[in-house]
């Protein structure tokens, strides 16, 4: 009982924070459009807003390990696993300027999926080829103008904690714009809030860890298929899971999601 009325005041005060500082963003919005094609202010006040739910909740100790491996100078392709909501609220902690691909529904969300779409991240529909197509354009276009990208190369969230085994899309990308691959670790969200449900599980330690980049040279170097399977092994490696990639099952346009 106690943990559903906690989620319950968590989740109206999600709303309400996010209701009262649309307007702010709406605002920097106008105001740095013209000049900014990054939208890193509109960006950086994101990441405080997105981050007002992980520092004032008292259940979620967040570590963040390795910050200073992402060269602010650099633009990557960034990989995640992903066990949860909390891992986009947890990711926004790095405080770095990135554009996140998420499915278009997300973007429908009051408030929220306004903010993302003010912020120009970039929308796929799955399953739809030539929204995949331009997923990648705009991508290419985003990491020429200086942004990385920020992408959850299993796709969903996994209902277990175990990693599903990555989709290409993601190295695909990297290699078509010549960008370098930096992997993050997330532990501990799946247990602070499961897929499926919206209590939180009481206190739990987060961490995400910076791992080594894939540099572009390398990147260059490999195939996406390899490069799929070391993104994977160095991220399983961290969480003290498998190396080994399982086998992906076959999916409409599986190829170019991710």
């Amino acid at each position: 009982m106690l943990r559903a009325v906690f989620s319950t005041l968590f989740w109206v005060f999600l709303f309400l924070s996010s209701a009262a500082l649309f307007p702010v963003a709406v605002v920097l919005w106008a105001l740095t459009a013209p000049f900014s094609k990054r939208r890193a202010l509109l960006h950086t006040f994101t990441c405080f807003w997105a981050s007002l739910y992980t520092w004032l909740n008292p259940a979620w100790q967040v570590q963040i390990d390795g910050r200073d491996r992402i060269d602010p100078a650099k633009t990557y392709v960034i990989v995640a696993n992903h066990q949860s909501f909390v891992d986009i609220l947890v990711l926004f902690r790095l405080f770095r300027h990135f554009k996140w691909v998420s499915k278009i529904e997300n973007f429908r969300v009051p408030f929220i999926g306004w903010n993302m779409s003010l912020n120009g991240y970039i929308k796929l529909r799955r399953g739809q080829r030539e929204s995949v197509e331009r997923m990648f354009r705009q991508c290419e276009e985003a990491l020429a103008s200086g942004n990385s990208i920020m992408m959850f190369p299993e796709g969903t969230r996994s209902p277990t904690g175990q990693m599903r085994a990555f989709k290409p899309g993601a190295f695909e990308l990297a290699k078509r714009a010549g960008s370098a691959i930096l992997p993050l670790a997330i532990v501990g969200t799946g247990d602070a809030l499961p897929k499926r449900g919206f209590v939180l599980q009481g206190r739990h330690a987060i961490r995400v860890s910076v791992l080594d980049e894939i540099s572009a040279e390398q990147v260059a170097q490999t195939p996406v298929e390899t490069l799929t399977r070391s993104a994977y092994a160095r991220i399983a490696k961290a969480l003290g899971a498998p190396t080994e990639m399982p086998a992906r099952g076959p999916t409409p346009a599986a190829r170019h999601s991710g």
